[in-house]
């Protein structure tokens, strides 16, 4: 790693080359009467212009953002008029998908310019400037190895480790200057792979210095990561896939694969996302590669298991070469690349509000619980069913050139979030326990106390939030019922089309809902007060005493992932302070592959350090490097907002 490289990207001094983009272009085009794809190429080839190209020195793949903003295209009241029409969803901005760039880095943009339609052609005329720009700033400042790299990428085919990545950074930073988001990377160890060992095979580059090469790659996603919309800074999508089952089911972890986990350790960097596909088959020492990975405190990479999602996918109807060939969006939702342009997160289902709406309607004349879960059902179809009548007619603003990276799209699915798994079958439990069961609770007294948020009633409150089973502890009664309301969740789903003509998937994730769903729900009968939080993703209750990783393992992998195949991971944090122990490593890769054996679907595991953080909210600038995970992805926990410092340090450690 250059270390020069790394301190004055880290330490920002390139923002002193920033500046706006300087001009309003909405109400020029409307009195144009430019169509939305015109005015997206215009704008893309114009912010190309503006860019300004600087090279440091030493530095091997290049490419910085210098225009920081790019303005709107449509007037306000254009806006108002599509929102009239249709959903948009988000910024209106096509995200969360994986572009195919293997089949533009071996051919080169000249190759497919002949055949390009006239608008794309002023596209590639726009990179193939900005370009040539950089490549005489090289020359000017006696650059040749960078000149000569430009000199062919990306107007020709790479031939080389360098060319293709320089040819990747290229593609990849133009999406986001076209304005698209969430950009993903894909499986890049596979399609980089022929490139890296040809280089080694020929001499042209020796291990250390392609390593070096990779490290500088890794670099380049976090010189402008800052300029990319997301809820929190660090929420930039910039996911790479590593490993997993090739077309003979074979594991295809490799050399590169290896090297990736290596250059994202010695950087320490929140971009890029580490993801990792596993298997029953996966040799042991991946675990531990990536338990090392862990333990740098950066919280990737991300499992995921083949051995459930690819046949997730193809019982969803996804061709099973496709399935074989998924890879992970923004966060974890499962995608395919080059061939889907799904709505990974087009909304999310608040869990314990059905669960809370079914009490306060129902459970007063419900003879027996299954009466009861009837209700809970009945009112997860219902919602599901209004969030497709309110989220199907959706538009997206036209993506040109992400268009050019995608020619075969075969996948336009929708996907749901299911929030607050563990405070609904919790819930649930509790229900089935005390009103039905043991009978000292009655429908009343519960509903009572859910309406006054527990303050006339803190018996009930503690009985409810500490003697009652939870989700964590391998008790098969919130277990199971998670089970159930996960299947019921798939089964409000199954058979509904979009009408892009895809299909609609839950999942197991929550994103940020964890605090957006939990401010619209009350107290649930869970023991969880109004305004608490629900634990992240796939995890248990913040105020659940688990007994260990072990439980959670046990209880997060009895459920059924194939009604809910959207993705959502099983979030473990540790407590930084176990790696001291000379056989953590292990451990914790031991842990990891029996989640895997026992069928668990994601993983995802933070190392944290209490204390540094409590520090870091007093001292910031004395923690400006410390990273965690806050659901899909990374980010410097100085540069959160409180309320996602606080969720962090409010969950449970764990140790082995």
């Amino acid at each position: 790693m250059n270390q020069a490289i790394y301190d004055y990207y880290f330490n920002k001094k390139h923002h002193a080359f920033r500046k706006p983009f300087g001009e309003t272009l909405c109400e020029e085009y409307a009195a144009g009467g430019l169509t939305p794809r015109e005015r997206m190429i215009d704008r893309l080839t114009r912010a190309a212009a503006k860019e300004e190209p600087h090279i440091m020195e030493g530095e091997q793949i290049v490419f910085m953002r210098t225009v920081t903003d790019l303005p709107d295209i449509f007037t306000e009241a254009e806006w108002k008029e599509l929102r009239q029409k249709y959903h948009i969803h988000e910024l209106g901005y096509m995200s969360n998908v994986c572009p195919d760039y293997a089949k533009l880095i071996a051919s080169g943009l000249e190759a497919v310019r002949s055949a390009a339609a006239e608008d794309e052609k002023r596209i590639i005329d726009a990179i193939l400037d900005l370009t040539e720009r950089y490549r005489k700033e090289a020359r000017r400042l006696g650059r040749s190895d960078v000149a000569a790299t430009l000199a062919r990428v990306p107007r020709f085919g790479a031939r080389s480790f360098r060319e293709a990545l320089q040819a990747l950074r290229i593609f990849h930073y133009f999406l986001w200057l076209e304005g698209d988001y969430h950009n993903t990377v894909g499986r890049f160890d596979r399609f980089m792979l022929p490139y890296l060992e040809k280089d080694l095979e020929n001499g042209v580059l020796t291990e250390e210095e392609a390593q070096e090469l990779l490290d500088d790659f890794f670099l380049s996603f976090n010189k402008d990561s800052d300029l990319y919309p997301g809820v929190q800074q660090g929420d930039n999508g910039q996911s790479i896939m590593l490993g997993g089952t090739d077309a003979d089911g074979r594991d295809s972890f490799n050399a590169l694969s290896k090297m990736c986990l290596i250059s994202s350790g010695r950087l320490k960097m929140i971009d890029p996302k580490l993801n990792v596909r596993v298997s029953k088959d996966t040799p042991f020492e991946v675990y531990r590669l990536g338990t090392r990975l862990t333990k740098a405190g950066l919280g990737f990479p991300q499992y995921s298991n083949d051995d459930k999602v690819i046949p997730a996918l193809v019982e969803l109807g996804y061709a099973p070469e496709d399935a074989a060939d998924y890879t992970v969006a923004a966060c974890w939702e499962f995608i395919i690349p080059g061939k889907g342009k799904d709505i990974t997160n087009i909304s999310a289902l608040n869990l314990p509000l059905m669960a809370e709406r079914a009490v306060k309607k129902h459970l007063a004349d419900c003879p027996d619980f299954e009466t009861f879960f009837g209700y809970v059902e009945k009112e997860i179809k219902a919602e599901c069913e209004n969030i497709i009548a309110e989220n199907d007619n959706v538009w997206f603003i036209p993506s040109p050139w992400l268009d050019m990276l995608m020619d075969d799209i075969k996948y336009r699915n929708y996907g749901i979030h299911g929030t607050g798994i563990a405070s609904c079958a919790d819930s649930l439990a509790a229900v089935k326990q005390r009103v039905f069961d043991k009978k000292d609770v009655t429908p009343e007294r519960l509903i009572k106390a859910l309406e006054t948020d527990y303050a006339e009633d803190p018996e009930l409150l503690h009985l409810l939030r500490y003697e009652t089973p939870k989700m964590g502890c391998d008790d098969d009664l919130p277990d199971l019922l998670a089970k159930r309301v996960l299947d019921a969740f798939g089964r409000a789903l199954a058979g509904k089309t979009n009408k892009q003509g895809g299909i609609w998937k839950g999942g197991t994730a929550t994103a940020m809902y964890y605090l957006w769903h939990a401010a619209e729900v009350g107290a649930t009968p869970d023991g969880r007060r109004k305004n608490e939080p629900f634990g992240t993703n796939f995890s248990p209750n913040l105020f659940t005493a688990a007994k260990g990783p072990v439980s959670v393992i046990r209880s997060f992998t009895k459920q059924n992932y194939r009604s809910v195949p959207n993705g959502g991971p099983l979030t473990l944090e540790f407590a930084g302070s176990i790696f001291a122990k000379e056989d953590s490593i292990d451990k914790v890769a031991r842990l990891v592959q029996y989640f895997i054996e026992r069928g668990g679907h994601q993983l995802q595991l933070n190392s944290v350090n209490p204390e540094a953080m409590r520090d870091a909210q007093v001292h910031p600038e004395n923690h400006r490097s410390l990273v965690v995970r806050i659901w899909g992805w990374s980010a410097y926990f100085v540069e959160l907002d409180r309320e996602y410092q606080d969720h962090v340090l409010a969950r449970q450690e764990y140790a082995v």
